[in-house]
């Protein structure tokens, strides 16, 4: 077999694999944004599941189909470095009547390894979503996915707020956070929808919208706004406005100046009807929240404690860090309040990065971030109106998550991860499909960045 029937093969189980990865994106949100534990080990039963079909679609379509894109080295790299975490290094004398402990770069090697376990599988979910977004058509679908289940996510969150504001699907109620549509912290429904809405509006400011569906567009781009700022979340607020500027940054260079002068006065259109609606809507919004400092009553919550404190972390295990997961238990030794309430995150995502993994997960950090960029900046110079608005929408998102990082902890939230790795898996797609319009004869374009090993051939 050849490497462009391999590429050409669309086996059964593919599109099974394909539609479970679509489907993914939709119930891990719905199940309170995949936080409990039954739930997170269903996701893992999934990633079984989708491992079983790639397997067979190998075996059926003749060919191993492995997607070379290099942002998925770095998620690899930490899942390895969290197993490499919990390693013993000799052995700690007698605690408390307990002899033998290991000694391990965690200071709580279970966690470690639930972590480790954790960033395995959301290897797992890009890889397959790499490989089975294997056409334009597949990735015209998926973007369609995103923007029409963010405009039904987002009416629902706004429903429930008017209706039931305290209780998730009117049954389920947070204790510790304020819920907002099937999240139960606010901030995670911000996130989602700084992803949401990224996808249609990258696609309108690019130019791949028909003139008969561009306000059904700017509609779904609205009601998405307009959730995300009832979510009443700060960071939200900040982490969309930075998302959308750098998404006029990167889309102005491929438009003509009346266009693009046309498509910023119909973005700024949206934004007014945003606050407009939010402000009809009423109640605690991220307007009205914006005006508060950092700091609060809550020790839990109070960032400027937390920060200051997990820095002391971060100075006293530089460079290998206290283990993926570990925060929490570190954090209480440097704890002023001498763990008068526990904190488990450091609401900010780069400082426990560095508390957790030290210098070698910043440095794999780093690589994940600069590959995901330079593959979404390459994209986005296609001519194809669809590869340039999907990709600069999803690097638009990424973004908006990664300046949300800044504040809250939201990538620790399944569904929320998941949807961050798609919007990763459709800026490689989108550079594998450029990279067919540069003449690359031999190979089949949508394929480009694909590794086919076909059964019964040479390499």
């Amino acid at each position: 077999m050849s490497l462009e029937q391999a590429s050409k093969s669309d086996t059964v189980a593919g599109k099974m694999a394909y539609f479970l990865i679509c489907a993914t994106i939709v119930w891990t949100t719905l199940f309170y944004g995949t936080v409990h534990q039954p739930v997170i080990g269903l996701f893992y039963l999934v990633i079984g599941i989708l491992a079983l079909l790639w397997v067979i679609d190998a075996f059926r379509g003749g060919a191993i189909v492995i997607d070379k894109s290099l942002f998925q080295l770095p998620l690899a790299a930490a899942a390895i470095y969290g197993f490499v975490q919990v390693i013993p290094f000799g052995y700690i004398g007698s605690v408390g009547g307990v002899e033998s402990i290991p000694r391990t770069i965690s200071y709580d090697p279970f966690a470690t390894k639930v972590a480790a376990l954790h960033f395995v599988a959301l290897f797992a979910f890009l890889a397959f979503a790499l490989a089975f977004i294997n056409r334009s058509s597949r990735l015209r679908s998926i973007v369609r996915l995103v923007t029409v289940f963010g405009f039904l996510y987002a009416f629902f969150g706004i429903l429930q707020m008017v209706l039931s504001p305290t209780k998730i699907y009117g049954i389920y109620s947070s204790e510790f956070a304020k819920p907002f549509g099937s999240f139960v912290n606010r901030h995670n429904f911000a996130a989602y929808m700084e992803m949401t809405m990224a996808i249609p509006l990258g696609l309108y400011l690019s130019g791949a919208v028909q003139k008969d569906k561009k306000l059904l567009y700017l509609t779904a781009v609205g009601v998405m706004g307009v959730a995300l700022v009832l979510s009443g979340s700060r960071g939200g607020l900040v982490s969309v406005v930075a998302g959308v500027a750098f998404l006029m940054f990167i889309a102005y260079g491929r438009s003509g100046r009346k266009r693009m002068v046309v498509r910023v006065i119909a973005a700024a259109a949206v934004a007014g009807a945003i606050a407009i609606g939010a402000i009809l809507i009423g109640g605690e919004t991220s307007f009205t929240r914006i005006a508060e400092t950092a700091a609060s009553k809550d020790i839990t919550t109070n960032r400027s404690e937390i920060w200051a404190s997990s820095a002391k972390v971060v100075r006293d295990n530089f460079v290998f860090g206290v283990g993926m997961g570990a925060f929490g238990v570190a954090y209480a030794g440097y704890d002023r309040f001498n763990g008068l309430e526990r904190v488990e995150q450091a609401h900010n995502d780069y400082l426990e990065v560095l508390a957790n993994t030290g210098l070698v997960g910043a440095f794999i950090g780093i690589c994940f971030v600069f590959f995901v960029f330079r593959s979404g900046l390459r994209a986005v110079r296609s001519r194809d109106p669809l590869i340039r608005g999907a990709s600069a929408g999803a690097l638009s998102g990424i973004f908006a998550v990664l300046v949300h990082s800044l504040f809250d902890f939201v990538l620790h939230t399944t569904a929320v991860s998941v949807l961050f790795l798609t919007l990763v898996a459709i800026v490689g797609v989108c550079e594998r499909l450029r990279g067919g319009e540069r003449g690359r004869k031999r190979r089949k374009p949508e394929m480009a960045d694909v590794m086919p090993i076909a059964k019964g051939t040479s390499a």
